[in-house]
């Protein structure tokens, strides 16, 4: 599928299979029993970025703490006030429209300095691809409402990283503890000692985790479809 422009310059193939995905279902399968079963029962299906970095954010901070309906609604009410959804777009509108569109007074805060962020210019989105895991994370949560658990998301599926492992993520927690500890509480340490077997894979693996949870979904995402960041 071509690649789309982003808000950021770049160019970001949007529903490619990822380059490494294939091998990764490979060795995962071969060293992980669980997996071994997992992977099979979702035949072609792969993780689907989304390709742009601002309305990746953006749609992540509308849905925060929010059901995934009500995100969507949400989300789709701010896209009618504001069709192109840029950052420049988005700082005309100003707090007061955005306010308007449906938006808490805190998560207008964070969309504008989301849009502030862009628009001067203060993340480095053409480095991003050149840039470790851990230093996109550390520029992405200096925006307001931007957390951790955010930033990996926009690892997972905007920047197609191979090898992120969300400890904040419940789905990811709920589907260790499903899958591997009979629904038994599962601590983060538990969590890792499972997750040392999957690197560098531990988004493929976390992605059929989710899928596991949520099988007749299109996005295979549960938890992250409540936060917004996939569609």
């Amino acid at each position: 599928m071509a690649a789309e422009k982003d808000n950021g310059g770049a160019s970001v193939p949007e529903f490619e299979v990822p380059a490494y995905w294939a091998e990764a279902k490979e060795e995962l399968m071969r060293r992980d029993r669980i997996m071994k079963r997992l992977i099979p029962q979702f035949g072609d299906m792969h993780l689907k970025g989304h390709p742009d970095p601002f309305t990746t954010l953006a749609r992540s901070i509308v849905g925060q703490q929010v059901t995934p309906k009500a995100a969507d609604a949400a989300w789709a009410k701010l896209n009618a006030c504001c069709p192109k959804l840029t950052p420049g777009q988005i700082i005309k509108l100003g707090a007061e429209q955005l306010s308007a569109c449906g938006l808490s007074k805190r998560k207008t805060e964070y969309i504008l300095d989301l849009a502030d962020h862009f628009k001067a210019k203060r993340v480095h989105t053409n480095l991003w691809s050149e840039m470790d895991d851990e230093a996109v994370i550390a520029e992405l949560v200096q925006i307001r409402g931007i957390t951790r658990w955010t930033a990996e998301m926009f690892l997972i599926f905007n920047l197609l990283r191979p090898n992120v492992l969300p400890l904040d993520d419940a789905g990811l927690i709920q589907g260790i503890s499903q899958n591997y500890f009979s629904g038994e509480p599962v601590s983060r340490s538990d969590a890792r000692e499972v997750a040392a077997n999957w690197e560098p894979w531990r988004t493929v693996a976390t992605w059929y985790l989710w899928r596991s949870l949520d099988p007749g979904s299109a996005s295979g995402l549960a938890s992250a479809a409540a936060s917004g960041t996939v569609e």
